[in-house]
Parts: structure tokens; C-alpha cells; sequence
């Protein structure tokens, strides 16, 4: 995929995360707000109750009750987090699966592929909804189509697998492979967007 694809893809995944997360992670911030106000009240509570007693161990309590709710409110955010980054992938999924490989993007892609083989001559696996287009882009290339024996139906999301005649090597160059080689580079930058001034 070029680099304007790679560079849609991750536009996409920005905007994704721009559009779902605020509402969400705005809710999970008050949720541990009121996880810590809670704490505060039932430290003054016990602060009160044991001022006939030694003061030390009601300080004691109140740290430990605060940093119990503390945690909670810090795991609670973590899910969140956790839970917005899943959607959001699974989405950006959803939606590359709607995504028509259509004549400006498969070209590229079996070329990639093959000449991941070397010159080699292989077979593509590609959407059954993608073998006519792929049959009247090769009737246009013949030196690609060539190199290219066969032409097989593959579920995937989209895009292309290229394999050399013996079964040996292959080229994987769908969208979910590219998905999971930009996810790595993408996710500090859907974190630093989602939540920003949370605390991490």
C-alpha cells in the first residue's frame, strides 16, 4: 500500500478516535473523581469518629482508604482506556472490511505482493468480490500477469496475498496485516489524543 494509503488509514483512525472518545473518557474522569470525593468524605467520617482515639491510627486509616480509592479510580480509567482503544480497532476494522478494493488500490497492491517474490512466478488470493476486477486489471498488464498463475478467492477484509508456485513463500499484504503493522506506531498516538491530561 503506498504511503498515501498507510497515511488514510491512520487519518481515519485519528478521526475515529477524535469522534467516539471524549464523551467517554470525560464520564470515566467524573467516575473517579467521585471514586476519590467518596474516599475524602469517608476519611473526614473516620477522622471524626476517632478523634477520642489516637490520632496517628486515623491518619493511618484515612491513607489507606484514600489510597485504596486511589487505585480503584486509576483501574477503572485504565479499562476505559483499554475498552476505547478495542472499540475503536474493532471499528476501524468494521470499516476497512466496507471498503471496495477498487482499481486505484488493488494494482498496487498485487504488484507489491509479487515482486515480494522476487520475480518469482505464484499464485494471489484475493475477496471473491475482487477476482473480476483483478482478472481485467491483468488482461492490461501481461508481464504481471505472467508471474500470476492463478487467481483464488480468500476471505479476508480486503486486499491481496501473493504465494510462490511451491507453497514456500508469501507475500501478505491485506488490510488486516497492514492494520496490525500500524497499530504498533499508532497506539502512543491514540493514547496521547484520547487522554490527554490524564495523568499518564
Amino acid at each position: 500500500m503506498s504511503a498515501t494509503g498507510m497515511d488514510k488509514i491512520r487519518e481515519a483512525i485519528l478521526a475515529k478516535v477524535e469522534a467516539e472518545a471524549g464523551d467517554i473518557v470525560k464520564e470515566a474522569e467524573e467516575k473517579a473523581q467521585e471514586e476519590l470525593e467518596r474516599a475524602k468524605k469517608q476519611w473526614e467520617t473516620k477522622l471524626e469518629e476517632k478523634k477520642c482515639q489516637v490520632l496517628e491510627e486515623a491518619e493511618e486509616e484515612a491513607v489507606r482508604v484514600v489510597a485504596q480509592a486511589s487505585i480503584r479510580a486509576r483501574q477503572e480509567l485504565l479499562r476505559t482506556k483499554s475498552d476505547i482503544i478495542a472499540r475503536i480497532i474493532e471499528g476501524v476494522k468494521k470499516t476497512l472490511a466496507g471498503i471496495s478494493s477498487d482499481e486505484s488500490h488493488l494494482p498496487s497492491l498485487i504488484k507489491e505482493a509479487m515482486d515480494g517474490l522476487g520475480g518469482a512466478k505464484g499464485r494471489i488470493y484475493v475477496l471473491p468480490k475482487d477476482v473480476s476486477s483483478v482478472e481485467k486489471f491483468l488482461d492490461g498488464d501481461k508481464e504481471l500477469a505472467s508471474r500470476i498463475m492463478e487467481v483464488i478467492e480468500f476471505d479476508c477484509t480486503g486486499g491481496v496475498i501473493a504465494e510462490d508456485i511451491e507453497g514456500k513463500r508469501r507475500i501478505d499484504n491485506t488490510y488486516e496485516t497492514r492494520l496490525e503493522m500500524l497499530l504498533p506506531k499508532l497506539l502512543p498516538e491514540i493514547d496521547r489524543q484520547l487522554f490527554k491530561g490524564d495523568g499518564d
